[in-house]
C-alpha cells in the first residue's frame, strides 16, 4: 500500500477569547483525494478551527502542517497563497459587480502586470461556470443572481485559486436538490484530481453520501475520528451531542381535524396556478419541491405579503378577502421565514424585543408600554423553549442558529396562531436544536394548531408531515400520506414526472 502525506495537520489546536475557550486540543487530518466532514452542534468549535485554518484568526497553542511543511497564517490571503481556499455559509459576492469581477476579485489578469485584461478574465470564468456546468452570462451582476447561483459562483470563486484545499460551509444550505448533485458530482471530480475537501454540514444524509471521514467536535474538544462506514448516523449524533440520540421524529397524534384554511384556484401571474389546498387543525401539511416551485411565494400569498390574482381564500369556512399582513396577524396566522436573518428578526435589538414584535399592542395602554408584563412574556417564552441565552436583554444576533430560531418560533407562538407557516424551519441548525424545534411542532397540533411547513429536507418531510403536498412550477401536482410517501416518489412528483395524489 502506497503511503501518501496528508494535504492537512492540525495538530492540539487551542484558541482562547475573552472569557472563553472555543478550541482546546483539536486534532484534524486531511488525505489528498478525500472529503472530511466536520461535525458538531452550533457553537461545537467548526467555525473557530476553520477560521484558524484559513488565516482568519491565529491559533494559541499548537501546529498546523501542509504536505509536511509547518506554516501559521496572518491573514486569509496568505492562506489562499498557500493553497486553501473557503467557502463561508454567508456569501461574500460584491453586488453591484458581475460574476467575472467576483470570482477574480483582487487577483484580476492584467497585461504586462498592469493593465485589467478583462478578455482573459471573461473567458478564465465562462470555463470555470461550464465546470460547474453553469449556464450563466458572466458579465451579470451578482445582485441578479437567485441564491442558489450565489452559492455556486462562490464555488467557482474558491476553484479559481487552484486550490489543493477546499472548506466549504454549509454549501447546500441555499441550494436545490439538483444543484446539491450537481455540486456532489463538482465534488468527486475534486477528489479525482487530489483535492482534499473539508465538509461542514449539519446534514447527515449529506455526510454520509459524500465524506470518507467524520471528525466531532463538541464544546471546543474533539469527540473524536470515524470511517464514515463504520458508524451509524444515530452515533455520529450520539458523539454530537453527547447523550444517547435515536434519529426519529415526534409521532402524530390522532385526533379530530377542522378545517383551518382552504384555498380554492388561487393563481398569481407567472407564480402560482390554480392552486387548490386544505390545512386542517392539529395537523403538520408538508409542502415539498424543488427550489423555485413556488412553495415559498405560496407562502407568502397566504401571509399577506403578495396579492394573488384570482381565486378564493377561506379561513374556517368562511371566505376572506385578499389579507394583507397585519389582517393575517388578526385571524390567527404566523409565519417563520425562510430567511431568519434578514426576515425573521432584528438584529441589533434584544431578545426582549423580537419576542413580542407582533403583540406589543397587548401591552399598551393608553400608548404606554407595561414593561413588567412584556417582560413576564419574554421570560415564559425563554423558559418554555429552553432558549439559551444570558438574558432577555441580550441582542439576539449573538444567539446560536438554533436559539435564534426558537426566538423567531415563540415570537409567533405568543400571538397564539390557529396556523403557522414555517419556511425551512431547521435550516441551518444543528440536530439537537432539530430535535427540539420537532417536538415543538408537535406540541403546538396537540394543542390544535394547524402547520404549513415547507422544506427542501424530504427526510424531514416524510418524518413530520401527516399529508404531504408536493409543488412544481407553481402547481400542486398531488397528495400523499406518509405511508404512500418516499424520497423517490416525491422527486418525481416535484420533477413533473408524476401526478398521482391521495384524497386528503
Amino acid at each position: 500500500m502506497v503511503m501518501t502525506q496528508p494535504i492537512l495537520e492540525m495538530e492540539g489546536i487551542s484558541k482562547a477569547f475573552p472569557g472563553v475557550q472555543a478550541l482546546k486540543d483539536v486534532d484534524l487530518t486531511c488525505e489528498p483525494g478525500e472529503v472530511h466532514a466536520l461535525a458538531g452542534e452550533n457553537g461545537a468549535g467548526k467555525s473557530t478551527l476553520m477560521k484558524i485554518l484559513a488565516g482568519a484568526y491565529v491559533h494559541d497553542e499548537g501546529a498546523i502542517r501542509l504536505k509536511g511543511k509547518e506554516v501559521s497564517f496572518d491573514s486569509t490571503k496568505e492562506a489562499q497563497e498557500n493553497g486553501i481556499s473557503i467557502i463561508y455559509q454567508e456569501f461574500n459576492l460584491m453586488p453591484e459587480f458581475n460574476i467575472a469581477e467576483n470570482i477574480f476579485l483582487g487577483r484580476e489578469p492584467r497585461h504586462s502586470g498592469w493593465m485589467l485584461d478583462t478578455a482573459q478574465m471573461i473567458r478564465k470564468a465562462k470555463e470555470l461556470l461550464g465546470r460547474l456546468g453553469l449556464d450563466l452570462d458572466v458579465k451579470t451582476k451578482a445582485k441578479y443572481l437567485t441564491v442558489s447561483q450565489q452559492q455556486l459562483v462562490e464555488v467557482a470563486k474558491a476553484l479559481a485559486f487552484n486550490a489543493d484545499l477546499l472548506i466549504m460551509d454549509e454549501p447546500s444550505s441555499a441550494i436545490s436538490i439538483k444543484e446539491t448533485v450537481l455540486l456532489f458530482r463538482i465534488i468527486e471530480a475534486l477528489k479525482r484530481e487530489g483535492k482534499g475537501i473539508i465538509y461542514i454540514s449539519h446534514r447527515l444524509e449529506e455526510i454520509f453520501e459524500i465524506a470518507d471521514r467524520i471528525t466531532v467536535l463538541k464544546d471546543g474538544r474533539l469527540v473524536g475520528t470515524v470511517r464514515t462506514g463504520d458508524v451509524t448516523k444515530v452515533e455520529v449524533v450520539n458523539m454530537m451531542v453527547g447523550r444517547s440520540f435515536e434519529e426519529v421524529f415526534p409521532a402524530s397524534k390522532k385526533g379530530d381535524k377542522k378545517e383551518i384554511l382552504f384555498l380554492e384556484n388561487v393563481s398569481r401571474a407567472g407564480v402560482l396556478k390554480d392552486i387548490h389546498l386544505k390545512v386542517y387543525s392539529g395537523e403538520i401539511l408538508g409542502l415539498a419541491g424543488l427550489v423555485g416551485s413556488g412553495r415559498t411565494e405560496l407562502a407568502r400569498v397566504i401571509f399577506g405579503v403578495d396579492r394573488y390574482d384570482s381565486g378564493r381564500i377561506s379561513m374556517s369556512g368562511k371566505p376572506v378577502p385578499p389579507p394583507t399582513i397585519r389582517d393575517s396577524i388578526d385571524r390567527g396566522i404566523g409565519f417563520v421565514t425562510e430567511d431568519r436573518k434578514k426576515e425573521g428578526f432584528i438584529h441589533n435589538q434584544p431578545v426582549r424585543v423580537n419576542l413580542t414584535l407582533p403583540i406589543l399592542h397587548r401591552f399598551q395602554t393608553w400608548g404606554f408600554l407595561d414593561r413588567s408584563k412584556e417582560e413576564r412574556i419574554c421570560q415564559d417564552s425563554i423558559e418554555q423553549f429552553d432558549i439559551a441565552v444570558s438574558g432577555m436583554e441580550q441582542e439576539i444576533q449573538y444567539l446560536s442558529g438554533g436559539n435564534q430560531q426558537k426566538v423567531v418560533l415563540a415570537k409567533w407562538l405568543n400571538a397564539n396562531p390557529k396556523l403557522i407557516i414555517m419556511d425551512e424551519p431547521t435550516r441551518g441548525i444543528d440536530v439537537g436544536a432539530k430535535s427540539e424545534i420537532y417536538h415543538l411542532m408537535r406540541q403546538l397540533t396537540e394543542k390544535g394548531t394547524g402547520i404549513l411547513m415547507i422544506s427542501s429536507e424530504l427526510p424531514e418531510i416524510i418524518g413530520m408531515s401527516d399529508r404531504i403536498a408536493v409543488m412544481s412550477e407553481g402547481a400542486i401536482m398531488g397528495e400523499l400520506s406518509p405511508a404512500e410517501a418516499s424520497e423517490e416518489r416525491i422527486m418525481m412528483m416535484a420533477t413533473g414526472e408524476s401526478n398521482q395524489a391521495s384524497e386528503g
